[in-house]
């Protein structure tokens, strides 16, 4: 197991993403602290861990409120002894047509995309490192996207806040290093997901399979399986990197159509 007696902490662990992550964590041997908002399904991350006999502890948390998020790192603390694993999976997008056009977009929604998606991770990775240096250091996994990476029609907000994610990491990486700490960024892209259900029309689920090298769209078990591997001490020569998850979409040009 990639990750046998080694505690890692979950946000965002309610929606589909961060439940494949913390799932895939515990089945690799870790202990896992998952959190996400009260009333988001919480329970049933919790449960599916559970049911495959992996050790689970649930905490509530609002990643605007600082003293939540501290309550958290140190209720994992409590609850299993440190913390060996970060997995900043939490975000806030409050669908498309929001975040479309800057020239509309209100100044709450910018202001709560900031504050969740960026002010939240840093807040996280702040009270998680000193725990994490405790026991010799850990590695850290934010969650970029490829909308953070490439340009896109609309989604400011959430481009601006995965494009900022992506230069913590490497910032992390590079205070942090030689005290033991890695951290690193993976860009999902064309995810199937209950969002991507929701927010995409056929259409637009049709042109990104098209573009895609791979024969369909990715699962966040594809997902899961490369922040596990980044998670553990297999990876403990890599640190400050950005990796695409995403079929390819963003290793060809953009002309480039696989019929």
């Amino acid at each position: 197991m990639l990750l046998q007696g080694k505690v890692a902490v979950v946000t965002g662990a309610a929606g589909n993403l961060g439940s494949a992550c913390a799932c895939e964590i515990a089945k690799e041997g870790a202990k896992v602290v998952i959190t996400d908002l009260p009333g988001t399904g919480l329970e049933q991350t919790a449960e599916r861990i559970s049911e495959d006999c992996g050790e689970v502890s649930v905490h509530e948390a609002d990643l605007t409120s600082e003293k939540d998020i501290k309550a958290l790192m140190r209720g994992a603390g409590e609850a299993f002894g440190g913390i060996d694993v970060l997995v900043n999976v939490a975000a806030f997008m409050q669908g498309i047509d929001k975040d479309r056009d800057l020239l509309t977009m209100s100044s709450e929604y910018w202001d709560t995309a900031m504050a969740v998606n960026l002010r939240g991770t840093m807040l996280c990775c702040k009270h998680a490192i000193p725990v994490m240096l405790e026991r010799g250091g850990g590695a850290i996994v934010n969650f970029g996207s490829t909308a953070g990476v490439l340009g896109d029609v609309g989604l400011f907000a959430y481009s601006a806040t995965k494009a900022a994610l992506l230069s913590l990491a490497r910032s992390i990486a590079t205070t942090y290093g030689k005290q033991g700490i890695r951290c690193n960024s993976v860009c999902p892209g064309s995810v199937w997901t209950d969002a991507t259900k929701e927010m995409m029309p056929e259409s637009m689920l049709d042109m990104m399979t098209r573009t895609r090298l791979t024969p369909r769209l990715g699962l966040p078990e594809d997902v899961a399986a490369m922040v596990a591997f980044l998670a553990s001490d297999k990876a403990e020569y890599v640190t400050g990197q950005t990796f695409m998850v995403d079929g390819g979409g963003t290793a060809h040009q953009p002309w480039v159509r696989m019929e």
